[in-house]
């Protein structure tokens, strides 16, 4: 049983999205203290965030709920990135001022995919529980290569369900993303199964906003629950720090959206991706 419906308000999705942004700036200033580029630009109340070649955190955030893009700061932003080979990928809310879309088109931005973010009141009222044989712990210090090791298993190996993914990452990137997330405060947890490793998922808490990330599950382990009781385990953590909302990103129509959709989370808004490659 869930809470009453959620309304995402411009005011909601401007909240959701600075946290996005506070996110991926610390995930970057993580890659740059191991000698990775951690490049980080103000822009319109967001940021344009490149970490180094290849990284899930090169993209814009956030942009649209801080007023207008300034043009000029937006051409040092295309030529930072464009010295470092890197694309300018921006993930614009729907719910953002339009004249940003509007600006990004005429200047050839061009679309190549979407995400969708859900969110959940807290605390919920949907129940607590793992399945037989599904065990939940915190990852420690001496854990978090597990940890990595679980989660990258699981990303590499996607369930092909939904909107195939505008991008995807090797290994490597996504292991040293990963331990950049956790460097930037995002707690790590660990799912076994009879004893085993089958899975891992991290949550990082910013201004009362839980943003679940990270969720995956090894091929073997894969419809035992898992999924749910990672979810279930966050939850309960996120209400026991005082958050008032959960937030969760994930590809259109994928196996991901309908396990937390099955626990109470509702579509919020949908991120367009638009990108102009490096001239």
């Amino acid at each position: 049983m869930t809470g009453s419906p959620l309304f995402c308000g411009t005011d909601l999705a401007g909240r959701i999205e600075a946290a996005e942004a506070a996110l991926i700036v610390a995930a970057t200033e993580a890659a740059l203290t191991r000698g990775a580029w951690g490049t980080a630009l103000p822009i319109a109340g967001g940021f344009a965030c490149a970490a180094e070649a290849g990284s899930p955190m090169n993209k814009v955030v956030g942009l649209g709920f801080g007023g207008d893009i300034d043009p000029a700061v937006l051409d040092t932003v295309e030529r930072t990135l464009a010295e470092l080979g890197v694309p300018v990928q921006v993930e614009l809310s729907n719910l953002a001022d339009p004249a940003v879309a509007e600006l990004l088109t005429r200047r050839g931005y061009r679309l190549v995919g979407f995400e969708n973010v859900l969110g959940q009141a807290l605390p919920s009222a949907a129940a607590s529980a793992t399945g037989p044989g599904v065990e939940i712990r915190r990852a420690g210090p001496a854990d978090i290569d597990t940890w990595i090791d679980a989660v990258v298993e699981g990303f590499t190996h996607p369930d092909e369900v939904g909107v195939v993914s505008h991008e995807e990452f090797p290994r490597e990137v996504i292991a040293k993303a990963e331990r950049d997330f956790e460097k930037a405060g995002a707690v790590a947890y660990l799912a076994y199964c009879d004893g085993a490793v089958a899975g891992g998922a991290g949550m990082r808490i910013t201004d009362g906003v839980a943003q679940l990330t990270g969720a995956a599950t090894v091929p073997k382990a894969r419809r035992r629950g898992v999924q749910s009781a990672l979810l279930a385990t966050r939850l309960g953590d996120a209400v026991s720090a005082g958050c008032d909302l959960a937030v969760v990103t994930t590809a259109p129509g994928s196996t991901s959206q309908k396990n937390v959709q099955r626990r109470g989370f509702q579509l919020l808004y949908t991120r367009a991706v638009l990108v102009k490659e490096p001239v």
